[in-house]
């Protein structure tokens, strides 16, 4: 037995943007209305955002909120109201416009999402 302290676990370091042209996926792998999860790795931090196809459109956030700064979707890739009109934070309840970003109810309206750029070329989403 060691009297060595156990390690205390460190908060992974999070970046806010990626570099641009990494493959994400196939277009058609979004449901249109539909939306996705990603983290990435770049160096030694993680990048966690979203997309969201909606109306022949793919548009990426930034997957934090900005009202308390937590993930939106409290179940994997669930980021889309049940109707698929708007995206909820599955914490506290604030509801955003999938293709502007903008806060239209609840906690924090008036704020926006933080874009993440992407581009569809050649059927394929990317970082812009």
């Amino acid at each position: 037995m060691s009297d060595a302290p156990e390690p205390v676990p460190t908060e992974r370091n999070r970046v806010w943007k990626t570099p641009p042209g990494v493959a994400l996926c196939a277009e058609a792998d979004l449901a249109d209305p539909g939306a996705r999860g990603f983290v990435l790795q770049i160096g030694e931090a993680y990048f966690h955002g979203f997309l969201v196809r909606k109306d022949g459109r793919v548009v990426g956030w930034v997957d934090r909120c900005p009202h308390a700064g937590f993930p939106l979707a409290v179940e994997l890739d669930r980021y889309l109201t049940p109707d698929g009109e708007l995206l909820l934070c599955g914490w506290h309840g604030a509801v955003f416009s999938p293709l502007s970003g903008a806060c239209v109810g609840g906690p924090g309206m008036g704020g926006r999402l933080t874009e993440w750029p992407v581009e569809v070329v050649g059927g394929v989403v990317r970082t812009a």
